[in-house]
């Protein structure tokens, strides 16, 4: 077996390491953000579908019965 030392870097390799680091971090908080606003976007998109719309008023309009059907069972 070959034992391998793992060595520090110098200041200068750790602090443009970090540099870089944080510069990548910072684009995944960018990458973040852009797609929060697409779904948001998407989101408000799908609840002003006509289907949407559609739709919603169907579970509602079931959901109203149910509660008379209940209702009237007891």
């Amino acid at each position: 077996m070959m034992d391998t030392e793992k060595k520090i870097p110098d200041a200068e390799t750790r602090a443009k390491n970090v540099a870089r680091l944080r510069e990548v971090c910072l684009q995944f908080d960018q990458l973040n953000m852009i797609l929060a606003q697409a779904s948001a976007i998407a989101e408000t998109e799908l609840q002003n579908s006509p289907l949407y719309i559609h739709r919603r008023e169907r579970v509602k309009k079931q959901l109203e019965q149910l509660k008379l059907n209940r209702e009237t069972q007891t």
